[in-house]
């Protein structure tokens, strides 16, 4: 836990040089050997992270190592007159890299707080509960998924919402199968029209390419992106109902308590972003101390339960629900972090967005951006475009916002939800069974394109 403080000591004392910060530095190395090995190394550390469950080696490793090597070759090759801008690039980077960092460690703190608390459970019990037609519970949970991701993040509504599903459905396969790839295309869309729903919104926000409430204006064609491919399984839906699952789930005390304080502390965010100018990690840390109020109360509670009742209680402590936190996504990001961003220095970036933006033009590298996301994980497309930083528009930066957040759902191993439900599905949702529907979730990715560019004059 040594890291955590001294991440956040770093964070704020890091100086950080305007020029690196507001333009990126660009060594032209492009033709050099060091920039040949940076640019194999990173491929290598991709194809180890694609690789992960075959070598099982964890996917934060192969890139930390390939940033480390990649901006060391860098300060290698640019130590004398140069050095002060290398060390101002990589503090630009870790920066960007804080700010991320501590926004995540507060949301799955409180996501985890959430399930310690039977939150998602109870709410898997209530749907279990109704007596629904196969046909409903698609919708339901599909609808679910989209709202709920916005505010709990694609990975972890797709996990909740896949065990609802497989609780109540799990006994039919084709309803199994078809329920699962419409929640992870509905967490996908749910999460591009929120900053908050996705890594790559919250990143597109903490650039200040769009404002919290730009986000909004996804909304319509997040929601087509779902609905057009969800309509055409419905027909493939079976009938009937499924059997009365038994067994009910009640909230443990605090539990609704942290629900408040996340409403308070995403609350807390927006007015310290939209208002007062602040990184979005302020309010983010603001509602961790919050939690931390709270948590003090759960535990005398729980310790007061304890001993009228003779039995010994562990100490509820937020710090325990911190060490749980998923530490290999959150070292991932930086590697993908500090990778792209050296690749940037080098000057690759600079290239690409020549390459792409200059030939083809925004509309058509941002909708090939989404495809590639199908492929190569969103989150460094994602910031790979905003160290290219190409000229665009507002609605520009909408759409590519929109494409990387929703063109995951077009191979089942383009997004993380898509990934999780693969190993939480028991083999009724797989790469080829979702691969049949893909046909319907690329025509939800063209008409959501058509629709934002209609409403929004990309």
């Amino acid at each position: 836990m040594r890291s955590f403080p001294l991440l956040a000591t770093l964070a704020g004392l890091s100086p950080v040089p305007a020029a690196a910060a507001e333009a990126g530095a660009n060594f032209h190395l492009t033709d050099h050997p060091v920039g040949w090995i940076s640019l194999a190394l990173f491929v290598l550390a991709y194809m180890a992270v694609m690789l992960e469950e075959h070598i099982r080696i964890a996917k934060s490793k192969p890139v930390m190592l390939a940033a480390a090597v990649i901006w060391g070759l860098i300060a290698w090759q640019t130590r004398g007159e140069d050095s002060a801008a290398a060390r101002g690039a990589f503090e630009a980077m870790f920066l960007e890299y804080s700010e991320i960092f501590f926004f995540l460690v507060v949301a799955m703190t409180y996501v985890t707080a959430l399930g310690e608390r039977n939150v998602f459970e109870a709410l898997r019990a209530q749907l279990t509960q109704r007596r629904l037609g196969y046909r409903a519970l698609f919708w339901i949970t599909g609808a679910l998924a989209f709202f709920l991701s916005p505010v709990l993040d694609n990975l972890t509504t797709a996990l909740v919402m896949s065990a609802v599903v497989l609780a109540v459905g799990g006994s039919q396969p084709r309803f199994a199968t078809l329920a699962l790839i419409n929640l992870v295309v509905a967490a996908n869309a749910g999460g591009a029209w929120s900053a908050f729903g996705d890594i790559t919104t919250l990143m597109v926000w903490q650039a200040h390419k769009a404002e919290f409430f730009d986000f909004f204006r996804l909304f319509p064609s997040a929601l087509v992106n779902w609905l057009v491919p969800a309509l055409a399984m419905h027909f493939a839906l079976p009938g009937g109902w499924p059997e009365h699952v038994p067994g009910q789930m009640r909230v443990k005390p605090g539990g609704i308590g942290i629900c408040l304080a996340f409403a308070v502390t995403i609350a807390l965010t927006v007015i310290g972003k939209q208002w007062l100018g602040m990184p979005a990690a302020y309010g983010m840390l603001t509602g961790l101390a919050l939690l931390n109020l709270l948590a003090s109360r759960i535990d005398r509670r729980q310790r007061s339960y304890a001993l009228a009742q003779g039995i010994e209680e562990e100490p509820y402590s937020i710090f325990r629900i911190i060490a749980n936190a998923e530490w290999d996504t959150l070292l991932f990001f930086y590697g993908v972090f500090g990778c792209v961003g050296g690749l940037a220095a080098l000057g690759y970036l600079d290239l690409a967005s020549h390459t792409f933006y200059g030939a083809s033009g925004a509309t058509l590298a941002n909708a090939g951006m989404g495809v590639l996301s199908a492929v190569v994980d969103n989150i460094p497309i994602m910031y790979a475009v905003l160290q290219m930083n190409p000229p665009m528009d507002g609605a520009q930066w909408l759409l590519i916002t929109l494409t990387a957040g929703v063109g995951g759902s077009l191979l089942s191993v383009g997004s993380a939800a898509g990934v999780a439900l693969m190993g939480a599905s028991g083999g009724r949702y797989t790469f080829m069974t979702h691969l049949r529907w893909s046909w319907a979730i690329a025509l939800g990715y063209v008409a959501s394109i058509a629709l934002h560019l209609a409403l929004n004059g990309a």
